[in-house]
């Protein structure tokens, strides 16, 4: 089917990694969007490598050779990967009710960009959908007769959402407290095991030792009582696993560029708005669990007053 014409902004985050980055915009190039945000943190200080690495990718992303408004968020000083994604998507949707988002390591496949056009369109007023994903991490398990299922977990590497669903996003967590003193994910995750798992994240997050927006943004999906959309077959593969990674560094990850496949159109849409609970659960068990040796690695850690 041929590519329609991308009328929904795209924005593209991005920081030191020219690699990655020259092949994410190329691909982004290939689609010829109307109108392009640029998100960029400063370099940081204690990285003598930041300032010239930084300013090749910039270099990169201005090699705008079609007709495309184009903008950028570039913040005068290193902010954090938190602070200056959740910043500058804020600054996106100050200006657009809804974007295409890819970070510089998610390599999506062309079919990506219209299969997340004709699902912003149909949803855009739907409450209940916070946003469009652009992964599958089912490996070919839970096969369904539908181009997406709806899901509890958010997948970010390849997205897409309105700025309706993003207001709600709090980036320094202020209602995790509650929430957790109250129990409130008890209900919405699978089992005790999931619960423990994402309170760790959560808590760590809030507590500052993690450095990532993501998991801000997955709760307050959940605190909405919102579902994700998730595509039949992966359409994003993530180049950036191993060196110059800073959370994805296992390159012998099974996450590690999967192969991104082809969305078939016309898009088949489920008869129902009800989350997957078999692929739920085997995302729950494979991709968010912790490491055979995480609890040993956290005994170690109190010992030691860590």
């Amino acid at each position: 089917m041929p590519q329609a014409e991308l009328n929904t902004p795209v924005v593209l985050i991005f920081f030191n990694r020219t690699d990655t980055t020259r092949q994410v915009f190329q691909r982004i190039a290939q689609m010829r969007p109307k109108q392009l945000f640029l998100i960029a943190d400063a370099p940081r200080l204690d990285h003598p490598d930041d300032e010239n690495l930084c300013a090749q990718a910039r270099q990169i992303v201005q090699a705008v050779d079609w007709d495309c408004a184009v903008e950028h968020y570039y913040p005068p000083a290193n902010m954090g990967i938190r602070n200056c994604i959740s910043a500058g998507l804020d600054w996106v949707f100050s200006q657009v009710d809804a974007a295409i988002i890819l970070e510089h390591d998610c390599l999506a496949d062309p079919s990506f960009f219209n299969y997340c056009q004709e699902l912003l369109q149909l949803y855009r007023h739907d409450q209940r959908i916070a946003m469009i994903g652009g992964t599958n991490y089912q490996f070919g398990r839970n096969p369904l007769p539908y181009s997406y299922y709806f899901s509890l977990y958010p997948h970010i590497w390849g997205w897409a959402t309105w700025a309706r669903a993003w207001m709600t996003h709090d980036a320094g967590m202020g209602r995790w407290p509650e929430a957790r003193q109250r129990q409130l994910l008890k209900g919405v995750l699978p089992d005790d095991k999931a619960l423990r798992f994402w309170t760790r994240r959560f808590d760590a997050t809030y507590a500052g030792r993690i450095d990532t927006w993501d998991y801000g943004w997955t709760l307050s999906c959940w605190l909405e009582n919102r579902l994700s959309i998730v595509p039949s077959v992966n359409l994003v593969s993530n180049i950036g696993f191993g060196k110059g990674a800073i959370h994805t560094t296992g390159r012998r990850s099974p996450y590690a560029n999967m192969p991104a496949a082809e969305m078939k159109f016309p898009l088949v849409h489920p008869p129902y708005k009800i989350r997957y609970p078999a692929a739920d659960l085997y995302t729950q068990r494979t991709l968010f669990r912790d490491h055979l040796l995480a609890p040993l690695k956290r005994k170690i850690k109190r010992m030691l007053g860590i």
